[in-house]
């Protein structure tokens, strides 16, 4: 599977009637199943990789006002749903985080857990082994630290939405 491949099939998850983060999940976990084991493989090193890339400290500055605080195992959540929005809300966000003040999304929707175990959970069902991650996840989020008092100044738009 390719990165075109990849954003395809989160497209074609979001094309459903998915009303909801948890129904976004199950169409995911469909389209999952219909795989291939090479294909299933590729989508997990793509949601990987994606992932990563959004490992930056300006996005979870960006989460942080969003949620009210935010750990790290909610920057997590924050990054997965945010993949499953699809390229190009991903792409606007890690370019602009400021941007994601034009969303109007429900807490769930921004840090739903589910979505970063559809993968594994696919490789669970199907009696195989996860294979291991292809390189290790950055030990530091990308870019400059934050502090509370930061935020303000460095997401205008986010912080009078979310204050």
């Amino acid at each position: 599977m390719n990165s075109d491949a990849f954003w395809s099939l989160l497209d074609r998850a979001r094309q459903t009637d998915a009303e909801s983060p948890d129904d976004l999940e199950a169409a995911l976990a469909q389209l999952l199943r219909n795989l291939s084991v090479a294909d299933l493989e590729g989508f997990a090193v793509h949601f990987d990789d994606a992932m990563d890339r959004a490992y930056r400290w300006n996005l979870w500055g960006a989460a942080y006002l969003i949620g009210g605080g935010c750990s790290d195992d909610a920057f997590s959540d924050f990054r997965s749903s945010l993949i499953a929005r699809g390229l190009k809300a991903y792409e606007k966000a890690v370019s602009d985080p400021d941007s994601l003040a034009d969303d109007d999304l429900g807490e769930e929707a921004w840090f739903h857990e589910g979505f970063a175990y559809l993968a594994a959970a696919e490789f669970e069902h199907r009696k195989l082994k996860a294979p291991p991650r292809a390189k290790p996840h950055p030990s530091e989020p990308e870019g400059d630290a934050w502090s509370e008092d930061d935020l303000a100044g460095r997401f205008p738009r986010l912080s009078r939405k979310y204050a």
